[in-house]
């Protein structure tokens, strides 16, 4: 499989990005999560491919752009979709399926079909979960840093207790999540990027 490069991710992200707004945004973003799973990746001494888990982390969040309006307004009530929307995206641009995935099966802490059903989600009735680690890790990095307006960061805590919300099992999930990969240090990306700690 070829792995996309930094430029290529980049020229995707421009491609896509309705405006730039939106564009800084989602691949601010992007890049701040990239940064969170090296960090961990570089503690953890697990053996994963450092260079598919950077093109995944860059790329999970494209399908945001899909859900821009024609006057630039982010449909919020379909943001649940943007993982398949990018999925579709980054087949449609010849994408493995290895990278794909990285956009489907991040949200939250993974949706199952049993989710889609008993939350009414806009979703194909399937699984959305992360099944390598190298997705696992994307996913739980995501989970360290937030799009709204204006962005901010969050620790473990303040994302579990948001988490819960939609079960103890999603905690739990959380859970081992943060005990597999550790707790980031997020002081460096505040420093650099200047967004809250929530």
């Amino acid at each position: 499989m070829q792995i996309p490069g930094d430029k290529e991710i980049l020229a995707l992200h421009e491609k896509h990005a309705p405006s730039q707004e939106a564009f800084d945004l989602v691949y601010t973003h992007c890049v701040i999560v990239c940064g969170v799973a090296e960090q961990l990746l570089g503690r953890s001494g697990l053996g994963l491919d450092a260079d598919l888990m950077r093109a995944g982390s860059l790329l999970h969040d494209v399908g945001v752009y899909r859900l821009y309006d024609a006057d630039g307004k982010l449909s919020h009530s379909d943001y649940v979709r943007h993982g398949l929307l990018g999925h579709e995206l980054l087949s449609g641009e010849g994408f493995p399926e290895a990278l794909c995935r990285f956009s489907s099966c991040h949200t939250g802490v993974g949706l199952g079909r049993d989710d889609v059903r008993r939350q009414g989600l806009p979703l194909p009735a399937a699984d959305y979960l992360a099944v390598s680690a190298e997705e696992q890790l994307v996913m739980y990095a995501d989970k360290f840093h937030s799009k709204t307006q204006p962005p901010v960061f969050l620790t473990a805590v303040s994302y579990a207790a948001s988490i819960r919300r939609f079960g103890e099992d999603k905690a739990a999930v959380f859970e081992a999540l943060h005990e597999r990969f550790g707790e980031p240090d997020l002081t460096p990306f505040i420093d650099m990027y200047g967004h809250p700690l929530t």
